[in-house]
């Protein structure tokens, strides 16, 4: 799908970018970490010609990128940013159908494909098509803005630190609003953040980067048990590995089918470390498990929490990529 080989990009006498070698398979999400001036936002920028690369190659669907025109090969790549960019005279629904328009799509079907994009972000059509970017909250003006980038069904997604700018609440729920996009559409996704949990919540496959190279590439419990470097150690939090392993499992994955248990219930996709925080909210060794339509599933026993280890991942990949 993308493809980076020996990518370099200089400003002056810096690397942003320093011999970059990475690819990325139809359907991954792929999240690019690391420091400030890492070279991930001028990475991402690389993949769509936004920065034109000084030397290697980058190739998308199985050709060089600038076989392509820069336009066209936008168009088949969405892009979604921390500052939304919409339109503020448009309304909501113009905003969206700004590519598709551009293509020349009839208005029958740009109509139904914004009123699809709205629904599956979550946003009634009726309450939200034809407001302006000013009477939206922060959230709905980025949920409009992931729904243009998606509009003219692009083969990939690239979001620059999309969801920074947010509060703590609306935040996670955009970030399980793009989990599901993700799993309904299976798109290629390539996410820029600088939010260590986000990565891992996200990412079928983190790729760290220091200095504009690639340090570790591989999923994020390849990075948390078996990490390359003591940089990356520290980088993901030397103190809170055992806690960052625990998000990456869920109740489900560890309840006892048909216990019973008193207290306040847990869901079954509520991650291990949640659940931990429960246990010692709630002063209690036993929690009940429900699923999302509040069924009884069983129970959750502190001492199978605190038992939970993810089975061995393969050796993270360095260097190349996978």
């Amino acid at each position: 799908m993308i493809e980076l080989q020996h990518v370099s990009k200089t400003y002056g006498d810096r690397h942003a970018v320093a011999d970059l070698s990475l690819r990325i398979g139809p359907g991954e999400l792929v999240v690019l970490i690391g420091p400030s001036g890492s070279g991930k936002s001028t990475t991402l920028r690389l993949i769509n010609r936004l920065v034109e690369f000084d030397t290697g190659s980058v190739r998308f669907a199985g050709q060089d990128i600038r076989a392509f025109a820069p336009e066209v090969l936008r168009r088949r790549m969405g892009y979604a940013i921390q500052s939304v960019g919409l339109f503020p005279h448009w309304t909501v629904a113009k905003n969206i159908g700004t590519v598709p328009r551009l293509l020349g799509w009839p208005a029958a079907r740009i109509a139904a494909r914004v009123q699809a994009l709205l629904e599956l972000l979550q946003l009634d059509p009726g309450q939200f098509a034809r407001r302006y970017p000013h009477e939206l909250s922060g959230g709905q003006q980025q949920r409009v803005g992931v729904a243009r980038a998606l509009a003219a069904d692009p083969e990939v997604l690239l979001m620059d630190e999309p969801f920074g700018a947010l509060d703590p609440v609306t935040r996670v729920a955009l970030q399980q609003a793009l989990k599901r996009i993700h799993a309904l559409s299976g798109k290629t996704i390539v996410l820029v953040t600088h939010d260590i949990d986000e990565a891992l919540y996200l990412g079928s496959r983190i790729v760290l980067l220091r200095d504009g190279r690639l340090v570790q590439d591989g999923s994020p419990l390849a990075l948390l048990t078996r990490p390359a470097d003591d940089f990356v150690t520290d980088f993901l939090g030397r103190s809170e590995l055992g806690l960052k392993r625990l998000a990456l499992g869920t109740v489900a994955d560890r309840l006892r089918a048909g216990d019973q248990a008193d207290g306040e219930p847990l869901r079954g996709d509520t991650n291990l470390r949640e659940a931990l925080s429960a246990f010692f909210v709630q002063g209690r060794e036993c929690l009940p498990v429900v699923d999302a339509r509040g069924q009884h599933l069983g129970a959750l026993h502190l001492t199978d929490l605190l038992a939970a280890r993810p089975a061995d991942p393969p050796a993270a990949a360095t260097g190349e990529g996978v």
